[in-house]
């Protein structure tokens, strides 16, 4: 008879003084060091590769919501998060993504209701879309104060600020934007009709911002990174156009 005798240290300080911990969720043993404190899996699963990686990433964007990854990948959502979020911290600087502005652009701007955890926490998702590219050129997520459009209008590029504009009727507008180059009109007018249809795009793509929906985002800090990343790739497309 052969006979395989493994013995298992502890990954930080090297100590056997080891004890069973109980299962995970994917039923490994894990283990805790009586030593230093440490807890960890006494054999980890195989480690997915990069194709799962990248398969992820593009599934992420597609309105799947964590869970589901966590179902079609056999990956763990809080990995999956990871992944995620490490992705999006590493994509270039938001401004890359537009293109210079021309004389004779024309901007519109409109904002969109949203909310995290509970439809208590509203969230609204202010934007500017250069007619001429389709490109969102500055976005940001606030209230609907006259604070969050001042943000919104410092995060216009400066070449940008000079161009004539259009928006609804929302009050804060009016006081934000300069009168000179700003005009609020109806819907009937078509003039915000380009920014509008941005809105259906981003409803159709993730599931955060539908109206009535089971899916949203359980904490700022996805709602942010999940937004950026969709304008981000949007801007993208358009540019490559």
């Amino acid at each position: 008879m052969i006979q395989k005798v493994i013995t298992f240290v502890c990954p930080r300080c090297g100590s056997d003084n080891l004890v069973k911990n109980g299962h995970n969720k994917v039923n490994s043993q894990q283990a805790h060091c009586k030593d230093c404190g440490a807890y960890f899996v006494l054999e980890p699963k195989t480690l997915h590769g990069a194709e799962t990686h990248d398969t992820l990433i593009k599934t992420a964007l597609e309105r799947c919501r964590l869970r589901g990854l966590e179902r079609i990948f056999a990956v763990a959502r809080q990995t999956a998060a990871t992944w995620i979020e490490t992705f999006i911290q590493a994509l270039p600087p938001f401004r890359e993504s537009i293109k210079p502005a021309q004389p004779g652009d024309i901007l519109e701007l409109d904002e969109a209701w949203s909310f995290v955890y509970c439809k208590k926490q509203q969230r609204w998702l202010w934007t500017v879309i250069c007619r001429r590219t389709r490109q969102i050129i500055a976005y940001v997520i606030g209230d609907r104060s006259d604070e969050t459009c001042k943000r919104l209008w410092k995060r216009v590029p400066a070449s940008y600020r000079r161009c004539h504009s259009y928006s609804d009727f929302w009050g804060a507008y009016q006081r934000i934007l300069p009168s000179s180059t700003h005009q609020c009109v109806g819907k009937e007018t078509g003039e915000t009709a380009h920014m509008e249809r941005w809105y259906n795009t981003l409803r159709q793509r993730v599931a955060r911002y539908v109206r009535k929906t089971l899916s949203f985002s359980k904490s700022d800090k996805f709602h942010h990174l999940f937004t950026k990343w969709f304008i981000f790739e949007y801007n993208m497309a358009c540019g490559a156009e």
